[in-house]
C-alpha cells in the first residue's frame, strides 16, 4: 500500500491491497481491495464520511479538484478520472487533448458497477449512475442515469424524494 499526504478520519477502513496519496477522507469510510484513491499535491482527493470504495475502483484527481460527499456508495470496477488523453503520445494530444477537469459526486450518490465517470462531471445529491455506464456530461439532484454515454433514465419522484428524507 502507497500512504503519503493523506488524513484518515475515525473508523477508516483499508485493505492492505489498497493505494491512497494525496487524500482526505472522511469518518468511517471503508476502501476495499485493489481500490486506487489519488489526488496531487495540487489537487488533494476529498472524500466525505461513510463512502464505501468496492474492489478495483480508481479515483484519480491528480489533473484536477475531485470531491466525494458523504454516504456515497462506489460498485466494483469503477473508473472516476480528472484527466483523460494520451498521455505517452505529444503527437496524438495534437489532434486528442488532454482532458482535464473537477469532478463531484454529491452526498448519497450511488456508482454502479463498472461505471466510468470522466472529468468535468458533477452528480448533485442521491445521483444513481447504472452499471456499465459512461457518464460524459453533469446531472442534477436525484437523476437516475445510465448508458454510453449515460443520459438521464428519469428523476426520482416526489413520493421515492419524501422517502429518502424521512427520519426512520
Amino acid at each position: 500500500m502507497i500512504v503519503a499526504n493523506i488524513a484518515l478520519g475515525k473508523n477508516v477502513t483499508v485493505d492492505a491491497s489498497a493505494s491512497i496519496n494525496n487524500v482526505t477522507i472522511g469518518d468511517d469510510t471503508k476502501i476495499a481491495a485493489q481500490v486506487r484513491l489519488f489526488g496531487s499535491e495540487a489537487h488533494p482527493l476529498v472524500v466525505g464520511t461513510h463512502c464505501y470504495f468496492g474492489l478495483n475502483t480508481i479515483v484519480e484527481g491528480y489533473n484536477a479538484k475531485v470531491t466525494i460527499g458523504n454516504h456515497v456508495s462506489f460498485a466494483q470496477n469503477i473508473n472516476l478520472m480528472a484527466g483523460s488523453g494520451p498521455n505517452a503520445s505529444q503527437a496524438m494530444q495534437r489532434l486528442f487533448p488532454i482532458i482535464k477537469g473537477e469532478v463531484s459526486i454529491g452526498d448519497h450518490s450511488w456508482i454502479g458497477a463498472s461505471a466510468i465517470i470522466m472529468p468535468n462531471v458533477h452528480l448533485g445529491k442521491f445521483c444513481i449512475v447504472a452499471a456499465n455506464s459512461f457518464v460524459t456530461e453533469s446531472f442534477p439532484d436525484y437523476s437516475i442515469i445510465g448508458g454510453t454515454p449515460a443520459k438521464l433514465l428519469r428523476t426520482m419522484t416526489p413520493t421515492e424524494i419524501e422517502i429518502l428524507h424521512t427520519n426512520d
